[in-house]
């Protein structure tokens, strides 16, 4: 069964923030959308495996940094 794994506080990051997150050797990237939802999803982008904490919040997604 997954367990919750507290990765920081709400108050770490900022509106249309990305932070790093690594955990059990993977890297997440954790941000917060400028409707002040909070999402975790995996460390790299899939098309150029660069990290996500680089990239832009848009929304509710993070924008790749590489273009």
């Amino acid at each position: 069964m997954a367990q919750w794994v507290a990765a920081c506080q709400t108050s770490d990051i900022d509106p249309e923030d990305v932070i790093p997150f690594d955990h059990a050797g993977r890297a997440y990237a954790i941000y917060r959308s400028p409707g002040d939802r909070y999402y975790a999803t995996d460390g790299h982008c899939t098309h150029e495996q660069t990290l996500l904490c680089d990239g832009l919040v848009m929304d509710d997604v993070i924008e790749c940094p590489v273009r």
